[in-house]
């Protein structure tokens, strides 16, 4: 989960608790069937070293399984983890201008036969711009060293309040939402959440190959507000493009750009399971900013 902070924006979800259901869909050419489950903690720990410099921490861990019913040719069941470290600074400039760089480590992997192959180095920086009180942009590049190779993701942060009721906020092509205030405790809306990771496997029998995880969350949504800043938020869409695909250890595209990949010839050592409707649920400590 990649995420951000900056100055003026609206207000930030500084932990998350999440599960995520995908219905079981068939397997490619095969009369079988598999299930997704998806875990989800996140904590972000912004230090203010002064009005006007902050050093952000973000530490999200993820875990997915995928269930097979009688299908061959899979690892089943497939279970990885991943951990994601966002760490930098966050600096303003001037009340309408500021940057941000972090550094992203990330851990991914089986948790079977660990070592510094299942690690992998990245990196964000962004700009910020502030063209009113209710409108804050931020551009910039997200970098990380994937198993299949470079991985460049062009990056737009929007904190958009059109209305009273309506807005847009997101750290596009990665995630975003277009929100209906509905009354002061409900918000709804259409979220989207797309990223792609890889998965180094430890286990022998696989000999150092790797998952390449895709997916693109396009759901409806509701968040409550129970008490305080206390959200509880549920999702319920479509996992456009979902795969989990197995390669060969140094099976590598040249490059990708988002979900662009050029140089790519990789022999796929698994099969698919179709895309299909997904059921999220979460509870969201979410801290006002304005």
């Amino acid at each position: 989960m990649i995420s951000c902070f900056a100055y003026g924006q609206s207000s930030i979800d500084l932990f998350t608790l999440s599960y995520k259901h995908g219905f079981s869909q068939p397997v490619s050419g095969q009369q079988a069937n598999a299930a997704e489950n998806v875990a989800l903690l996140n904590l972000k720990i912004p230090i203010v070293f002064s009005e006007s410099t902050i050093w952000y921490n973000d530490l999200t861990y993820q875990g997915f399984v995928v269930d097979y019913d009688g299908a061959s040719g899979v690892i089943d069941p497939t279970r990885l983890h991943g951990l994601i470290l966002q760490t930098g600074l966050v600096r303003k400039l001037s009340e309408t201008t500021g940057f941000q760089l972090l550094l992203a480590p990330r851990f991914m992997s089986d948790f079977q036969q660990l070592d510094w192959q299942h690690v992998q180095l990245g990196g964000i920086g962004l700009f910020e711009k502030k063209y009113s009180d209710r409108l804050l942009m931020r551009y910039g590049l997200m970098y990380n060293r994937e198993l299949f190779g470079h991985m460049f993701v062009p990056l737009v942060f929007v904190d958009w309040k059109i209305s009273e009721r309506w807005s847009i906020n997101g750290l596009l092509p990665v995630f975003g939402k277009l929100n209906y205030q509905a009354h002061p405790r409900l918000g709804m809306g259409l979220s989207l959440f797309g990223l792609i990771t890889s998965f180094q496997l430890g286990d022998p029998v696989y000999d150092g190959d790797y998952i390449e995880r895709k997916s693109v969350d396009l759901s409806l949504y509701g968040r409550y507000r129970l008490a305080g800043n206390l959200h509880f938020e549920a999702r319920f869409g479509y996992a456009l493009g979902r795969s989990y695909r197995q390669f060969n250890e140094g099976d590598e595209v040249d490059f990708r750009i988002t979900i662009a990949s050029f140089g790519d010839d990789r022999t796929q050592q698994n099969v698919d399971f179709s895309a299909g409707p997904i059921l999220d649920i979460r509870l969201v400590y979410n801290l006002p900013l304005d």
